[in-house]
Formats: structure tokens, C-alpha cells, sequence
């Protein structure tokens, strides 16, 4: 069997937009994608719906897989003939073992590619509004390892070359070691006064800060129990941040969000929400099988009624496939939702409301037929696509749920209440349980009548349920008002 192929791909520092193109290419076209902790999951969406996914996670003296066992699962997988990607946090050349993972598939003569990632040593700083380098305050920068494979995992470093010859220095994963890299700086010429600013998730909506100097910051770190992931940065550099901080500044920084889904596709509120800082967590995951339909008495039909934007796109790509003209469609099209007129809108096609659909005329239902089938007795369906829960997504989701502190939950229309309720069953959650204490906005009223009707809280609604509305919403009433 013909050998696979395997990408050592960087996913960058967690902000999902910050990997590279050619990053997300080989995961859009993985079929085993090993992936490590900070490696943010949501970039595994991208992946084939039949792809393995493989968690590689680490924590602190606790492995999920050794190193070693992960080199030869990229070898055995590559050998299977597969086309794997090893997606890895940061830049997989910065303390990411991507030499030694490199190593062990040259020896097998497998194919490799390493594609670079943003470093978070760069990325978390400038997300907290701090250049690694300026002219006036900084002309040299240098990453390094805040601990060691020895027994007590204090780094063994040049520190008087640290101290002395390098402007601004960004520590990784050095939390414990804090005390012990600020002793030694101060030793070897750093002055005690010198800034110093912990960077904890950094890029993404949770990212927190901690500033200080090299004569204080362990004591205020134990005091705030700051933890990794932290980058730790030193240097004057730092001073510019009261000037250029931004991120922080964003209508939605600190929002932790837990947005129910519907649809299998990318989500526009998903992505307005995130541009203006908030981190959003979209559950449940679905995964689509598209079906064969048959249209051979579709133009008989005097109305249609698409019940979603998917199933828009699912029919009219099944008219072209079977080779319909679509002059010989005469039937009026109606929308179950202001995104599906939008859908047929931007196919050249006028739509209106369910609601002003007439009772009279041959009626086709076109998707799922779920909602709507009850009060249109004698319409015919057409189901186009089969929408199921991917269970694959269950263990990521929870393990998100784990990492974040949510503060916010969004139901953006009525038939999301019943579908995240069911799918969160399926990970052994209680609703009712993991909403409390979070800010629950429902976008319209009928949308809020099924929260509370399904026993959840509800804390209002914008008038207007658009998703420029709800950012409007969201960042006029703070989560403490709750």
C-alpha cells in the first residue's frame, strides 16, 4: 500500500482566525487529524465529516498520550495510507516537539510537510496591546522555556545573557516557575522594577492579564491564582499597552457564550459575536447526510415553502443535478424563516413569510417538515438532507465547557431550545443546571416563550432579532447586571 501523507500543521495561539491558509487547507482534507490541548477545537469543525479525530492533549505531569506513542501513531496512520494532519498550538517549531515528531517519519520515509503557525508568544502579547519589539523601547526578542525535562523542572539558561542582552523576553508555560525566573533576573542584572505582565488564553474572548514587575509579580500571581496557559512576558515594551490596548477594548471582550446551533453550516451570529471579543461556544455539533429526492412532479406544486436556508441550497442543486428548467417551477416560494428568504433572495428569487401563505393550492414542503407539517395537513415533504448529532463533537464539547467560565447563553430562535435541551442530554448534562447563573438572552419572544416553557431562564430579548441587534443588546446590558 502507497504511504499517506503527513502535516505537522501550527493552529496558531486560539483565536481560530489567526491559522494560516495553508493550515486550514490540510485540515479541511485530513482523514486523522491528532490534535494537542491548545489547539482550539473549534478549528476541527473544518475537518471531513468521516475524519478520526485523536486527542493528544497535555497538562502539567499529566499526558493523555506520551510523546512517543503519538510519533508512531503519525507513522501508523501514514502507513494506513492516510492523509493525517498533527495540528499543534502556537508554532509547531516553538517548544512543540515538532523535530522529534519530524524525526520519526523521515525514518519511515513518509512524506511530511511542517506548515508554520503564529507563536502565542507574539500573538498574546499584541492582543493585549503589547509589541515584542519598538524603537524606542525594545530592539531584541527572545522566547523561551520556562521549565525543563529535569526532575524539579526549573530551566537551565544563559540568565546573564537574558538579563543583560535581551530587551523583552516571553516565558512559556513558566506559572509555577514564576518566583524562581524573576530571582534570577534581578541576579543577573535585570532591575527589580522592570515590567512584567502574565497573559492567560491568550486571543481569545477569555483572555485575562496580570501586571507587575519583576520585584512583585509572584506575589500578586499566588493572590489572583493565576494559572497556565500564560505566556510571561518581561520588558520595558510592556509601558505601551496603557497606550495600545485594544482587544480588551472590544464592545464584547469578556464574554464566555454558549450559542445554540441548528444548522450543520458556519454561523453569521457566531462570527459577528467573536469579531467583537466575545468567545463563543456553539453547541450542539450536527453533521448532514444529503438525500436523493425525487422532483419529478415539481412543477405541479403552486407553492413551496423552504423551512431552511440549507434546504434552499440542497434543492436547487438537486434541480440542476436532475436537469430541471427551472421556468417549469410556476409555484410561488415562501420562507420559514427571515434566513431562508434571504437564501432564496440571494438566488434572484422574491419569498415571503409562512405566516401570509394562503390555504388554498398544491403545497410542497421542502426540508424539515418537523415544525410546520402540523398545521399544513396535506402538504407533500421533500426531505433534502438528514440532520443528525455528531456524537464525535460530545467529548470536545465537554472538555470546552471544562476550560471556559460561561456568563452568557444565546437561543437564537425557538427551535434551538428543544435541540440543544435533547443534545445536552446526550453529553449527561442538565439544562436547567448549566444555565444557571448566566445571562440567557432569547432573540424574539416566541423564542423566549420556548425557554421558559422548556423550564429555562429567560433575561430578556432584543425588540429587533438581528444579529447586529443582539451585539447592540449584549453590550448595553453588562453580565453583572444579571
Amino acid at each position: 500500500m502507497k504511504s499517506g501523507k503527513v502535516f505537522l500543521v501550527g493552529a496558531g495561539p486560539g483565536d481560530v482566525r489567526l491559522i494560516t491558509v495553508k493550515g486550514l487547507e490540510a485540515i479541511k482534507q485530513a482523514e486523522v487529524i491528532l490534535y494537542d490541548r491548545l489547539a482550539n477545537p473549534k478549528l476541527l469543525e473544518f475537518a471531513p465529516a468521516d475524519c478520526e479525530l485523536i486527542y493528544c492533549g497535555k497538562l502539567p505531569n499529566r499526558h493523555i498520550i506520551r510523546q512517543g506513542n503519538i510519533n508512531e501513531l503519525l507513522v501508523e496512520k501514514a502507513l494506513e495510507g492516510k492523509r493525517v494532519v498533527r495540528l499543534k498550538g502556537g508554532d509547531p517549531g516553538v517548544f512543540g516537539r515538532v523535530g522529534e515528531e519530524a524525526e520519526a517519519l523521515a525514518k519511515h520515509q513518509i512524506p511530511f510537510e511542517i506548515v508554520p503557525g503564529i507563536s502565542s508568544g507574539i500573538a498574546a502579547p499584541l492582543y493585549a496591546g503589547i509589541p515584542v519589539t519598538h524603537r524606542e523601547y525594545a530592539e531584541s526578542f527572545a522566547v523561551v522555556t520556562a521549565h525543563d525535562k529535569s526532575k524539579e523542572g526549573k530551566p537551565v539558561l544563559d540568565w546573564e545573557g537574558l538579563s543583560r542582552g535581551v530587551d523583552t523576553i516571553a516565558f512559556y508555560m513558566g506559572v509555577s516557575n514564576l518566583p524562581f525566573i524573576c530571582e534570577n533576573l534581578i541576579t543577573y542584572g535585570k532591575p527589580a522594577s522592570t515590567p512584567v505582565i502574565l497573559i492567560q488564553w491568550g486571543t481569545f474572548g477569555r483572555q485575562k492579564t496580570l501586571q507587575g514587575t519583576l520585584a512583585d509579580i509572584s506575589e500578586k500571581v499566588v493572590e489572583a491564582k493565576f494559572s497556565n496557559p500564560s505566556i510571561i512576558l518581561v520588558g520595558k515594551v510592556i509601558s505601551l499597552r496603557d497606550k495600545i490596548s485594544w482587544f480588551e477594548k472590544l464592545p464584547l471582550y469578556g464574554r464566555q457564550i454558549l450559542l445554540a446551533r441548528t444548522s450543520e453550516g458556519s454561523s453569521e451570529l457566531a462570527k459577528a459575536l467573536t469579531d467583537d471579543g466575545a468567545d463563543v461556544i456553539e453547541f450542539p455539533k450536527w453533521k448532514k447526510t444529503v438525500l436523493p429526492i425525487d422532483l419529478t412532479k415539481v412543477a405541479s406544486y403552486e407553492k413551496i415553502l423552504f423551512t431552511s436556508p440549507e434546504s434552499v441550497g440542497e434543492f436547487f442543486t438537486a434541480v440542476f443535478e436532475h436537469g430541471v428548467d427551472i421556468r417549469t417551477i410556476r409555484a410561488d416560494f415562501f420562507g420559514a424563516s427571515r434566513k431562508s428568504i434571504n437564501a432564496l433572495k440571494k438566488r434572484g428569487f422574491i419569498a415571503a413569510y409562512a405566516d401570509v401563505m394562503e390555504e388554498s393550492g398544491a403545497l410542497l414542503i421542502v426540508g424539515d417538515d418537523s415544525i410546520l407539517k402540523k398545521e399544513m395537513d396535506g402538504a407533500d415533504i421533500l426531505v433534502t438532507s438528514k440532520k443528525e448529532l455528531d456524537h464525535q463533537f460530545l467529548p470536545l464539547f465537554k472538555r470546552m465547557l471544562d476550560e471556559a467560565k460561561l456568563n452568557t447563553m444565546i437561543f437564537p430562535s425557538s427551535a434551538s431550545v428543544e435541540c440543544f435541551v435533547n443534545a445536552l442530554s446526550e453529553c449527561d448534562l442538565n439544562a436547567i443546571e448549566l444555565l444557571e447563573g448566566l445571562q440567557v438572552v432569547s432573540m424574539g419572544k416566541q423564542t423566549e416563550d420556548a425557554a421558559v416553557s422548556a423550564g429555562l431562564p429567560s433575561h430578556g430579548f432584543p425588540a429587533n432579532p438581528t444579529k447586529e441587534a443582539l451585539v447592540e443588546f449584549l453590550a448595553a446590558r453588562p453580565v453583572e447586571e444579571v
